[in-house]
Parts: C-alpha cells; structure tokens; sequence
C-alpha cells in the first residue's frame, strides 16, 4: 500500500515540473539566466586581454629572480599559479569533506609534485627555468625550503674560510662564532668585531668542524684536532725546517676503505712523530668521472689533509735529491708496513686513552679496559680530521640520499605548514637575516631519532664472527625499550638477504640505499669491481657519514668499517648514546 502510495505522489510532482516548465514567465527566466552568463563570459575576456592577469586560469603575473631554492635569498613576493598543476585538478573530481579538508589523493599529489621538483634540482644536470617551468609549472624559487637539503655550495665556501689562513698567515676565523655568522656583513664594517675575528686562536677557541663538549667527546677531542691542524698548517711552507711525508693512499686490490683510512691513519702518526707535514697523493677511489675537479685525489670527497701551498712545496721537492738525502722529505716506501700499520700513538698529550669513557655495550656488559685503547683512541682523531670537512661533491651525494630516502616525508611536512592552496597560491617572503646566517648552519632534518645499523657479513667470516641480522634487531629492540619514540633504521648492508629480512619487522621504519647488493657469498672485492669505483666508493661514504649523524649506532667492532664509524661518532658528540656491538674488536 505504501509503494504504491509513494509512486502516486512521484506522479503528480512530476507533471507540476512539467507545467511549470512550459509556463510563460518559467521561460523568460531561464533565457534571463543565460543572457547574464553571456554578458559575464564577454566582460572577462575583454578583461583579460587588457589586465596583467586573468581569471580562466587565475593566472598572476610574477617576478622571480630565478634561483634555486637552495641558494635562493629572493627579497620579491610572488604569487603565481601552476597551470599545468590546475590542468590536472580540473580532470580530477575535488570534494571538500564537512571539515574542509582536501581527499588524500589531492595532498598525494602535492607531495608528489613537490618532492619531484625537490628531486630535479638535485639532478647532475640542474634544468634550465625554462625547462623546469615547463615540466612542473612552477619557477625554481617558488618552490618551499628544504628542510633536509643542504645548501652545498654555500657550506663549501664557509668551510675553506674556515680551513685557510688569511693575509700574513693569520688565522682561520676560529671564534666562537659559528658557521655563516662569521660572514655577517656587519662585522666587516665594525672595528671591534674585526678585531675580535682577527685574533689568533685562543685556548678558548676550538676547530669549529667538532660538535659538543669535551665531556661528549673522546678525552682532549677539541685541543687534538687544533694541534693537528696547526701542524699540518703552517705559516710559510717554505721555511727550510718544515720537513714533508709524501704518500698514496693504499690501492692494493682486496683493500677498502677502512682500511686505506687505518693506513693513513698510521701515517700521520708517524709524521707528527717525525715532525713532518703529511701530504696525500694518488686515491685511486676517486679516479671516476664524478670526481671531475679532482681526479684521483682525496679531495674529492673531503678537504685536503694540508694546504695547497705546503702540497705544491713537496711535490716540488719530490725531484730533488738533494732534499731526498737530507731527510726534507720522506715517502711511503721509507717505512715497513708494520710500521704504518702498528704506527707508535703520538704522546704529545699524554695518555688519555686510559680514561677513555665506557659506552661501548658487548653481551649487555660495558667494555672499560680493552686491548689496543691507544690505537682506538688515535684512529679516532685522525679520521675525523682527514674527513673533517665534505667537499660540495660529498655534501651533494648525501642530499640525494637523504631526498631518496626522507624526500616524501619533508615535503608532506612542509605541506602541512604552508598554504593549502599551493602551488595555486604561492608567497615567497623576503629571506631575515636571522634565516640566511643563523638557521642555515642547522644541519638538514632526518627524522629522528634515527637508529644506524651497520650489517657485515659475506667474507667477513674469515676476520671475525658474523651474526644473523634477528640479533642486530635484538639490540635495536633494546633500545627502543629505553627509547620507545625510536622506530626509524638506517641500514647498510653488502647482503640482499638482510634487506629482505625487514619485511618481518613492519613495525620499524627502514632507510636504505638503492643499490645492487650482493646474493650468495662473493669476495667483498669481486662485489665491489661489480658496481664500479664510482658507485663501490660513493654510496658507502654516503652510509658512513650517515651513521655518524645518527642517534644510535649498533654494529660489530671486528669491522674495520665499524670501529671507525664509531671513532668518528666519539669525536663528533655522541660519546653519550652509546655503542651496542654483536662482537669485540679481533685485536681485544
């Protein structure tokens, strides 16, 4: 009864429409209603031939000054439109929920325009404005900051200011002014700021490439690496008493690069012994095509181990044999290897191996007295001196790391604190001064805390004792149980099997690079000629130095690899997060 009733009342509804629709004054309505959207439609065009801007795409006119958003310091507002962006909104159906939130596949797409414009300006071949804005729609300096890019060029410049002695063999500007303030403009202009810069160092003062106190630090980190600075630099190359070691770097096959840095490491412990200015040579893990500035050269990936003018001095001296007979200069060859490899520690301060802090963690005991603390301690302070400063190459290979691996997760980040009708919408603000020469020495974001594991195996077998990878996990629960908020793993790794195992812990967060990895059991060298010296070189430094910004480390300590990566987080101010290693260092 009631269908029927209701259909009856469709009936009569539907014949009252029609009625009223063949009605006279329904008519002139709709005629009325469509003469206004004619008269509107004329009106805007006419106003869009004339104007600057035009509503059929809400276009803007805009001025750029064409910079990369990582060198960009634009004092000009623009508001400017994606066309090719609107394009796609407008074959895309839009809804606006009743809170006025976007769908997600609306902010999916934002991410993923923003993190592939990201991504383009970090390509070998940075794309022209032209080029850029015809692939994306949008110019090169509307895009948002990078919060976890670096700003490679300008981090270069500041460090070789930083690394070289001004007129009349003064000193680096090694105040307590950090970073980009030293070349705050203002202080060029007053006199007792340039006079407070010029100074030479003061034992208050230390090398600015260290990060925290003494006490988050190897003992006497700070004091050591200005002394082995001031050594390695100084002020006339030419002085007829400054005495010079010339020396590859080691190129054995079967050697990484562990093991060229423990080598050199020696090295220069035998010149600060001897008294002599170390300078490097041939580095065979930079003859590639990326390193083209500086072929073959540890430059390439890290500042020089002296200055330019000593390096030129001794290479001119390498053809005298006069200097050769007088002991000016030494090379390689003037020592056994036992010699380079078991090099005598340098005593010139004291012994402070033996108060060396136990935060290293074996079986759940820490480890307070060992074997070998002298030489642990030392390979420590050499490497983080050889590596104390990244070349603008090394610096742009962990920006393409970090894109690869956080890019979606900064851009999502931005998105949420900018303007939601971007890139619609765009507004560049004038760059404070505060932006351009304190926050930019902040180092680029990771998601933190940010746990780095480092899994040897393979051939590893014949040096120390490899574990599975459910122990390092076993340790990384550990952690977590202390610091729950932890869930994200940054992992290298040589085997496949590992990266295959981390599919049955979905509750961690892992970060990886994206190269081939070796399946089965193969020689690390036979794995290595497999990738090439380009891609063998550059994506384990990229790990290595990623492990030494993160917040924990668990790794094993008979690893070359993992004992200097532990070395470098012990004299970069993260003595207090501890070491959690699967084994013990094969000399203990």
């Amino acid at each position: 009864m009631e269908p029927t009733n209701q259909k009856f009342l469709e009936r009569v509804v539907s014949q009252k429409a029609l009625q009223m629709g063949s009605s006279f004054s329904c008519q002139i309505c709709v005629v009325g209603f469509l003469c206004g959207v004619c008269l509107t439609s004329l009106f805007l065009a006419v106003l869009t031939s004339v104007g600057t801007f035009g509503f059929t795409g809400i276009s803007f006119s805009s001025l750029s000054m064409g910079n990369s958003p990582l060198n960009s310091s634009s004092e000009i507002i623009n508001v400017i439109t994606s066309s090719d962006y609107q394009s796609k909104v407008k074959e895309t159906a839009r809804w606006v929920d009743s809170k006025g939130r976007e769908p997600e596949s609306d902010d999916d797409e934002r991410v993923s325009l923003l993190t592939e414009a990201w991504g383009a300006l970090l390509a070998d071949r940075e794309p022209e404005e032209s080029e850029f804005s015809k692939r994306f729609g949008l110019s090169k300096s509307s895009l948002p900051n990078t919060p976890h890019l670096e700003n490679c060029k300008l981090s270069a410049q500041v460090n070789k200011r930083l690394d070289t002695r001004s007129g009349a063999g003064r000193f680096p500007p090694w105040t307590t002014w950090k970073g980009s303030l030293n070349m705050y403009p203002a202080t060029e202009t007053d006199e007792n700021l340039r006079s407070f810069k010029d100074q030479p160092v003061s034992d208050g003062a230390y090398p600015p490439w260290i990060v925290g106190s003494d006490e988050e630090n190897y003992p006497l980190t700070r004091k050591v690496q200005s002394d082995i600075w001031i050594h390695q630099h100084p002020v006339n190359c030419h002085d007829p008493n400054i005495k010079f070691l010339v020396a590859d770097w080691e190129k054995l096959p079967g050697f990484g690069i562990g093991a060229q840095l423990a080598g050199m490491a020696g090295l220069l412990a035998i010149a600060i012994n001897e008294k002599r200015v170390l300078v490097t040579g041939y580095f065979n893990r930079a003859d590639h095509d990326g390193c083209k500035a500086s072929h073959g050269s540890w430059s390439c990936y890290f500042f020089l181990e002296t200055s330019q003018e000593c390096r030129d001095r001794a290479f001119e001296l390498i053809t005298n044999k006069e200097a050769w007979e007088k002991g000016t200069i030494k090379g390689k060859d003037s020592y056994k290897s036992k010699e380079i490899w078991t090099a005598k520690v340098p005593r010139v301060w004291g012994d402070p191996w033996s108060y060396l802090q136990p935060t290293t963690d074996i079986n759940g005991s820490l480890i307070a007295v060992h074997h070998k603390m002298d030489r642990r301690w030392w390979r420590a302070q050499a490497v983080r001196y050889l590596m104390r400063f990244q070349t603008e190459y090394t610096c742009g290979l962990l920006n393409v790391a970090r894109h690869a691996a956080f890019g979606k997760e900064a851009a999502k980040m931005v998105l949420a604190s900018i303007d939601r009708d971007w890139p619609k919408v765009i507004t560049n603000q004038p760059k404070s001064e505060i932006e351009e020469f304190v926050w930019s020495n902040h180092r680029p974001w990771v998601p933190r805390p940010l746990l780095s594991m480092h899994v040897r195996m393979g051939d590893k077998a014949c040096e120390m004792k490899v574990v599975k990878f459910e122990e390092y996990m076993e340790l990384a629960h550990r952690i977590q149980m202390h610091f729950p908020h932890l869930k994200n793993v940054w992992l290298s790794t040589e085997m496949q099997e590992v990266i295959d195992k981390t599919r049955s812990y979905p509750h961690w967060n892992f970060y990886y690079t994206n190269v081939t990895r070796q399946v089965g059991n193969v020689s690390m060298a036979t794995y290595e000629a497999s990738l090439g010296r380009k891609t063998s070189t550059n994506y384990p430094l990229v790990n290595f130095l990623m492990a030494v910004e993160s917040d924990f480390f668990i790794g094993a300590l008979g690893s070359t690899w993992c004992f200097l990566i532990d070395g470098m987080r012990n004299t970069g101010g993260k003595v207090m997060a501890g070491y959690l290693s699967v084994n013990k260092d094969r000399f203990w």
